[in-house]
């Protein structure tokens, strides 16, 4: 599971976790087709987005660090 924060309270999450589904493909990382969205504070929401990983093709840091590459909504 990924704890997804966005930049701005305006960010789409539903925009988001797409993005996140096309531009982070790697072998090795199954993504879940459904995320859920939880409250953080005064109506913020955060993303979590879950992902089956095999250890030996990939990590979950090159995984995170391909999410927080996505400076203009993380």
């Amino acid at each position: 599971m990924f704890e997804v924060k966005h930049l701005e309270s305006e960010t789409d999450l539903d925009q988001l976790f797409a993005r996140i589904l096309k531009e982070v493909v790697m072998e090795g990382c199954n993504w879940k087709q459904d995320c859920k969205k939880e409250p953080v504070a005064f109506g913020v929401f955060k993303l979590i987005v879950g992902a089956v990983i095999e250890d030996d093709k990939v990590s979950t840091d090159d995984i995170e660090e391909k999410i927080e590459a996505m400076d203009d909504m993380v």
